[in-house]
Parts: C-alpha cells; structure tokens; sequence
C-alpha cells in the first residue's frame, strides 16, 4: 500500500499512540520534514526523544513519548497564510489562546506560530499539536 502523505501518517501514529498510552513509536520512513516537524515537537517538550536509523538510504525513527500529546495532525490542504491570518488559523485548529501550537513553512525554515509572529513571517500551514 502507497502513502500519500508520511507526514500525516507520522502524525496520526504519534497521536494514536498517545490515547493507548504507549512509550515510543516507530515511524518506519522519515523524510527531512518529518525530522524537522519532529525535532520542533522535541524543543517544545511535546515529545522526550528521537533515534533516527539510517538503512540503506531509508531513515527511520523510533520516537520517546512523554504524554503531553493531546492532538496533532497535518494541516491539509497547506493554506497559505500572512502575518496578520494567523490568529485566524490558531482560532480554528487550536482549543485556546496560548495553548498548543501551529507549525509554518517560512522561508527561514519551518517555524511555530509563536516564532514565526515574532519573525513577522507568513508562509503555509504545515501541521497542529497541542
């Protein structure tokens, strides 16, 4: 079976895997946003850990999780969105002001909505987690 969309994909196992309390994942192939999606989740302590595998020009990972994941997905389709629309965005895919977070493909790389506004920055909706 094709995926279509690793990252969803990721996401839904990071979130499935939390509501059965489970310790760790394996993600079976990873790609360079799936590691930057996952070393953001790491910074702001949503997940403990991730060991990438390399075999044969096929990276996986096996992720450490702490609990803290209530809700993660990917955003689709990946709207576009300016400085100015993302409390819009944050409104729609967040349940409240301040708490989880939104992140953004900018042209500094992949951010939070946090840094992002602080950045100034727009670019396209990537993924949620809070």
């Amino acid at each position: 079976m094709v995926n279509n969309d690793p990252l969803s994909a990721c996401l839904s196992k990071i979130d499935n895997a939390g509501k059965v309390s489970k310790k760790h994942v394996d993600i079976a192939t990873v790609s360079k946003i799936i590691k930057e999606v996952l070393e953001i989740l790491k910074k702001n302590e949503y997940i403990d850990s991730v060991d990438y595998t390399e075999i044969r020009n096929m990276t996986s990972a096996k992720i450490a999780l702490n609990g803290h994941v209530n809700k993660t997905g990917a955003i689709k389709p990946r709207f576009k969105v300016n400085v100015s629309d993302i409390e819009k965005f944050e409104q729609r895919y967040l349940p409240a002001k301040g708490f989880g977070m939104l992140i953004i493909s900018t042209s500094q790389g992949l951010l939070t909505n946090a840094e992002a506004k602080e950045k100034r920055l727009g670019g396209r909706l990537i993924a949620y987690c809070y």
